[in-house]
């Protein structure tokens, strides 16, 4: 009975002896990580798209550096940006 240490739900030491048991118990322990996995796979990949959206061109009026890349102004005072 692999799958309930290898999920570390426990020890392994109590589990199902019934094949549909066992069944039900894989599918229940496979969801609880899909319920964990999925939306920390998401929330990651929006986390590594914001960061590559932003540039670290310097406005020549605030020092500000964090603008879009598509920007002609600044974002905090309006200065024309050189790019």
């Amino acid at each position: 009975w692999a799958i309930v240490t290898i999920t570390t739900v426990g020890y392994g030491d109590i589990s199902p002896k019934t094949e549909l048991g066992q069944v039900l118990a894989s599918l229940a322990m496979i969801l609880g990580y899909a319920t964990i996995a999925v939306p920390t796979g998401i929330i990651s990949a929006e986390y590594s798209n914001m960061s590559k959206n932003i540039s670290n061109e310097v406005c020549p009026g605030c020092s500000n550096e964090q603008h879009d890349y598509d920007a002609d102004f600044c974002n905090k005072c309006g200065t024309k940006l050189d790019s």
